[in-house]
């Protein structure tokens, strides 16, 4: 059954063959509550660990019911299996009562250790195997009878205690090294942000300005200029429309009316929002983003496929790290007016508008000339400086800044399961603005001193994506038979499995007993 080499004395066998019980929880996820017995979903396994919180609950009696047919008990395994497939804990001694949702299921091993069939459940054998057998559209799980199918390695009980016990050495090495490598990607997001702040608070650039006051614009002449190019930018464009409506009727009004832009609208400034911002050390002033860019435009909403015709359309995976990483891209085709409307130029900036994580809305990537002509999908939003006002990569930082992040993150959470910011609050954003010689000069400090930031990150999760990888070599060699020695006065598995098959058909001898008595019983009653 196994498809690896394994030491002689080993057996392989289905999970199947080595449970009492192998069952999901309820199909019937409870309605919210605030208090009740605990039903556990796949959120709640994690880390080989149980967690109670989040989780909903039911009542004693629904509890009573799912915990006759689940019947968790310490020592059982318990196992993910839909979403994310793979996640193990054993229910541990003493543990508070609880039930589970159908994303979870229990295994009850025979006279097998608990923890070793912990560990080989998350092996790279097992990953394989429920990634080639889960099914599902929306969300894929494996079945329970496909879950009773997974082959496993056992040798005797003895050297299952031996690998568990190695395996826990290994890993508590590793998890140290793991939570080191934690704390400094910590500590570099935090030195990030102190830089950000101190970038949007003037004080990057404050020795900058001591030595050019002759060039800075006051607080007074920047908003002014802002309300003047503001007013020029509607004006630039209602001309190009008119040019476009003439050349259109001048075509025999072939194709698309050109579309006239929206009239120019009035962006408030939230003052309560500003009353919490810095005071910019008296060099900027805190302006509405809608007074700094055109109108947000919302993505396309047309499906989009891996067939390469047509423009290539960035999704929401596409946006990473300030940047536009189009390894994994999807197509459609477009017409000229759509190309019009969708189409990405050097300068853009696509924020992420919706995501069920609210950490991931008004994450943003920065277009640069690479990107140009590619189109983007509907939980992106496109911002377009004027370039006048405010430098492209200048708005990329600050949305990245925590005064932004708050901003962004207040707006756009929802109880609903999904976090979306609209174009309106958007527009709204309270923005730090100071004249483009300092915007320049900003953008140049960030990026030397990012760089920097940057690649530390970049070592930090590189060496953390190695660990992983090590985890897992752990796992393969311990059962393959590599990890630790065999003893020759074990006893062979066989043995082992003979004592379970005669447990197990023991069991299923009882169980038929208990089931016929109450069926003789049932009947005496009627």
């Amino acid at each position: 059954m196994g498809d690896i080499n394994i030491p002689a004395g080993w057996n392989s066998v289905s999970l199947g063959e080595v449970s009492h019980k192998l069952v999901d929880g309820s199909h019937n996820p409870p309605k919210k509550k605030d208090s009740g017995l605990p039903m556990l979903s796949a959120i709640n396994i994690n880390g080989n660990y149980i967690s109670y919180e989040p989780c909903r609950f039911i009542s004693d009696e629904e509890f009573e019911a799912e915990h006759r047919r689940t019947l968790v008990r310490a020592g059982d395994v318990l196992l993910t299996i839909v979403g994310a497939i793979g996640r193990v804990a054993v229910v541990p001694e003493n543990h508070q009562p609880f039930t589970l949702q159908r994303s979870v299921a229990v295994i009850a091993p025979i006279q097998i250790h608990s923890r070793f069939l912990m560990y080989q459940l998350e092996s790279p054998k097992s990953a394989k195997y429920f990634k080639e057998n889960s099914r599902g559209t929306a969300q894929k799980g494996v079945y329970l009878k496909t879950l009773s199918r997974l082959p496993l390695e056992i040798p005797s009980l003895n050297e299952q205690h031996r690998i568990v016990a190695k395996i826990e050495e290994l890993f508590s090495e590793l998890d140290r090294g793991i939570e080191s490598l934690k704390t400094a990607r910590e500590q570099l997001k935090v030195y990030r942000q102190a830089l950000l702040k101190q970038a949007f608070e003037g004080k990057l650039t404050e020795q900058w300005r001591k030595e050019n006051v002759d060039r800075l614009e006051t607080a007074d002449q920047l908003l002014e200029r802002i309300k003047q190019e503001r007013e020029t930018r509607y004006q630039q464009q209602m001309e190009a429309w008119k040019a476009a409506v003439k050349q259109w009727e001048t075509d025999d009004k072939e194709g698309k009316k050109p579309r006239k832009p929206k009239k120019l609208q009035e962006n408030i400034l939230e003052q309560d929002i500003v009353n919490e911002l810095p005071n910019l050390l008296g060099v900027g002033v805190h302006a509405p983003l809608g007074d700094l860019i055109d109108e947000p435009k919302y993505g396309t909403s047309k499906k989009c496929t891996y067939n390469t015709n047509g423009n290539g359309v960035l999704r929401i995976p596409n946006v990473v790290s300030g940047r536009v990483d189009s390894a994994d891209l999807k197509y459609a085709e477009f017409d000229d007016s759509e190309l019009h409307d969708y189409v990405l130029v050097d300068g853009d900036v696509l924020l992420i508008r919706s995501n069920g994580s609210v950490s991931i809305v008004g994450k943003s990537a920065l277009i640069e000339p690479k990107d140009t002509g590619f189109i983007y999908a509907g939980y992106l939003i496109r911002l377009r400086p004027n370039a006048n006002l405010i430098i492209s990569k200048y708005l990329l930082f600050s949305l990245e800044a925590h005064m932004l992040r708050k901003q962004i993150e207040a707006k756009a959470k929802s109880t609903s399961g999904v976090n979306n910011i609209n174009s309106g609050e958007i527009r709204a954003l309270i923005i730090p603005v100071v004249g483009l010689k300092e915007q320049s000069v900003i953008v140049g400090l960030l990026e030397e001193q990012l760089s920097v930031i940057d690649s530390s990150m970049f070592n930090v999760e590189n060496n953390l994506i190695k660990s992983e990888a090590l985890r897992q070599s752990i796992l393969k060699k311990a059962f393959s038979g590599q990890l630790v020695p065999q003893d020759p006065n074990d006893e062979p598995a066989s043995l082992l499995l003979e004592r379970i098959a005669a447990e197990k058909a023991e069991a299923v001898a009882q169980a038929k007993k208990i089931k016929t008595a109450k069926k003789k019983a049932a009947r005496k009653r009627s």
